[in-house]
């Protein structure tokens, strides 16, 4: 039986891909650099701002130096809009409340920085007592790293058996794995099913109702 359900963000509980496509382009524009569709912004998240940074630039830019020069524009802009497009995926809430009432604990992993998830996580589900609220921190890898999952772990106090993953892209899995942890993939995120797949989803889920689905099964 599942104690702890562990959330990504970005993808998962929140399409927050039109507030990151607008704030990279802003400060693309401020340092003269060509804009990117929205549409390539999906292939760009996921494994921290930093490498967000890094593919936005051309290539004889990625470097150190611009990463910050975009780093410096991108963070205030974000921090004041990054609720103006974002936005929670159908389901989701019911899923939540559910896991709740089924005395489920839940917990956030992200690679967004840590002040961005939480002010994310507070606005959009303040009413969800979550285990832990992790992101992007100094000094802790970056998933696929399992670190921030064995923090969640450590704050609900269940084993790994009792623990189920859930994230939208291959880095997830790769995580869940590296944890020793179930994984779902769930396939209205920003990464194609075939990623999920080739990375070791344990479980595909298409709507957020399909993890309780799982979890009923599960407990037969």
């Amino acid at each position: 039986m599942k104690k702890l359900v562990i959330f990504d963000l970005d993808g998962t509980l929140l399409n927050t891909i039109a507030d990151l496509a607008a704030a990279v382009n802003y400060s693309l524009r401020q340092l003269g650099i060509n804009e990117h569709p929205q549409e390539s912004y999906p292939f760009f998240v996921g494994n921290g701002v930093t490498r967000l940074f890094e593919r936005a630039l051309p290539a004889t830019l990625q470097n150190e130096e611009w990463i910050e020069k975009v780093r410096s524009h991108f963070l205030p802009y974000y921090d004041a809009h990054n609720a103006d497009l974002t936005s929670i995926y159908p389901g989701m809430k019911n899923l939540l409340h559910a896991l709740i009432d089924k005395k489920v604990m839940l917990a956030v992993a992200s690679n967004k920085y840590q002040s961005a998830t939480e002010k994310l996580i507070r606005h959009y589900f303040p009413e969800i007592d979550f285990v832990c609220i992790l992101g992007q921190r100094q000094g802790v890898p970056v998933k696929p790293d399992p670190s921030i999952v064995h923090s969640c772990i450590e704050a609900a106090k269940v084993t790994p058996e009792e623990v189920l993953y859930v994230g939208d892209s291959g880095v997830d899995m790769q995580t869940a794995a590296n944890a020793n942890v179930q994984s779902v993939g769930v396939t209205w995120g920003f990464r194609p099913v075939a990623e999920l797949q080739n990375n070791g989803a344990c479980y595909l889920a298409n709507q957020p109702a399909d993890i309780l689905q799982l979890l009923a099964e599960e407990g037969k």
